[in-house]
């Protein structure tokens, strides 16, 4: 007679906004850890570990038995959708997801400004003009990114370079000690969706600087990112656009020039007043660091606010099917120069990842807030396909290994960890 059944597989949830990937797997675990459908789960890892030798035993950093649980590739805190994950020996599997299948990604591309971390959540580094961007202009210019293509990592990413993380680097102020360099990724499919025109769409460039941030990373962070494209592959800014300045009240004031007279506003803003870094959210001093977004409502009286001036940057939102390693923030950034202007990303959904694809076979996050009967049946349902399919892949495998008269034996699924 078999005991209770151990759950264990590959499930993908749908991330929310602003938290990060290592927060949701915590918060998971959590649940995870004191449900009833996981609890043969604990009981078998209990089991295994008592019958481990001494050496063993010293080698666990963490003695405490949780459900063991991880990703199969990070989404920043301001990206949504797709996030695979792994239970128990399901993540053995997650190692494919990283490096072996495709991932798709809507993406919603800014013009008109570059910050340290080629999104809307960092610091200004500089402005651009954008009356010369189109929609034509964009299409032409995306032919340059498809196929292979060499592009370089944001200085802000998880990447590491002798030893340490770049953004541990960037938020401490230090300069790379080795030039970050390009890698090839290949990019299977990339179209624009939607030309989003200034009154539009909804999202708003940062409006804030930080001049200390500026003068430390802007000489890495406007630096070129793929090869292929052939306009200012030196990482010199676009044409009109404005270098970071390193005296505080120049800055400043160029800046509120350029806003006065692209008009920029929040009458279509829907972010509120200040969104704070996730992960990325410290200077060297410890302290927490922000970037504020337009809020603030139109002043009648004042001339540079006329309600012909109302809109916000021009944007486009993209679709592409690209390999792992790809960054959709350098290819915002990237795009943003060639076209003549500069560029941030700012929205991000990862629509589709391996066979997980959202409206299809992804979990959403908010069944985990609610009782283990909401989002127990379903996530149960979920890992038996993921094991059935293992399963199958392994018959199949097994099947056209066979000798000729050979007899075909099918193995269970593994159980406990």
């Amino acid at each position: 007679m078999s005991g209770p059944r151990v759950l264990e597989g590959v499930f993908a949830i749908d991330k929310p906004k602003s938290i990060t990937s290592a927060q949701l797997l915590r918060e998971l675990q959590k649940v995870f850890n004191g449900s009833k459908l996981f609890k043969p789960w604990l009981e078998a890892e209990t089991r295994n570990r008592q019958r481990e030798n001494s050496f063993q035993r010293r080698r666990r950093r963490d003695r405490n038995i949780q459900v063991k649980i991880g990703h199969g590739g990070t989404l920043d805190p301001l990206a949504t959708g797709v996030l695979i994950v792994g239970i128990g020996r399901g993540t053995k599997h997650l190692q494919k997801f990283l490096v072996e299948c495709t991932k798709c990604y809507d993406a919603t591309l800014l013009f008109g400004a570059a910050t340290d971390t080629y999104d809307i959540t960092g610091q200004v580094l500089a402005r651009a003009p954008t009356s010369d961007v189109s929609r034509a202009k964009v299409e032409e210019a995306l032919e340059a990114f498809r196929g292979q293509i060499m592009q370089r990592p944001p200085s802000y990413s998880a990447l590491r370079v002798q030893g340490k993380r770049l953004y541990e680097y960037a938020r401490e102020g230090k300069e790379v000690p080795v030039e970050i360099e390009q890698r090839p990724v290949t990019v299977k499919e990339l179209f624009v969706q939607e030309w989003l025109e200034t009154l539009a769409q909804p999202l708003e460039l940062p409006l804030k600087d930080n001049s200390s941030m500026i003068v430390r990373t802007a000489p890495n962070a406007l630096g070129g990112g793929s090869t292929k494209p052939s306009r200012d592959d030196d990482g010199c800014f676009a044409k009109g656009a404005e270098p970071a300045s390193q005296a505080e009240h120049d800055l400043i004031q160029s800046h509120r020039a350029d806003d006065a007279r692209q008009g920029v506003s929040s009458k279509h803003n829907d972010l509120s007043g200040v969104v704070e870094k996730a992960d990325l959210d410290s200077n060297p001093n410890g302290e927490r660091m922000s970037s504020s977004y337009n809020t603030s409502l139109p002043n009648p009286g004042d001339p540079m606010q006329n309600q012909d001036h109302l809109v916000g940057p021009p944007a486009v939102k993209l679709r592409m099917t690209v390999t792992s390693g790809f960054y959709v923030r350098s290819l915002c950034h990237d795009l943003g120069k060639t076209v003549g202007s500069l560029g941030v990303m700012g929205s991000l959904a990862r629509v589709r990842q391996g066979q997980f694809e959202l409206g299809k076979n992804v979990l959403a996050y908010e069944d985990f807030i609610k009782d283990e009967e909401i989002w127990g049946p379903k996530l149960s349902a979920v890992l038996d396909n993921w094991n059935q399919s293992i399963r199958d892949a392994h018959i199949e495998s097994s099947a056209t290994a066979l000798p000729p008269g050979g007899e075909l034996v099918s193995d269970s699924v593994p159980q406990g960890n």
